[in-house]
């Protein structure tokens, strides 16, 4: 009961684009469940609007690892390694 409303007070947060709030409720829900693979993609989605690629792609492998098929995961996984892409090359071209 508990997780259910973290994850949507998480899930407002995200709407109103408050992604450190949502990161935070989301966590928490962690703490009451770790196999509840939506609050991973939701987090990784929030830690993406951050700027927080290294942080994206460890909550999406983590879902990779209990459902390898998770479109979700892998898409926001994608977009995560093309963040830290991006980021490498702008470090090179400093």
């Amino acid at each position: 009961e508990k997780f259910k409303i973290l994850k949507n007070e998480g899930n407002d947060f995200v709407k109103e684009g408050k992604y450190e709030e949502a990161v935070n409720k989301y966590s928490e829900c962690m703490k009451l469940n770790t196999k509840e693979c939506t609050i991973y993609t939701n987090r990784a989605l929030c830690y993406l609007k951050l700027y927080k690629y290294e942080e994206a792609k460890q909550d999406c492998d983590h879902v990779l690892q209990i459902e390898d098929s998770n479109i979700k995961a892998f898409y926001r996984r994608a977009l995560a390694y093309k963040g830290l892409q991006v980021r490498k090359k702008n470090m090179a071209g400093i």
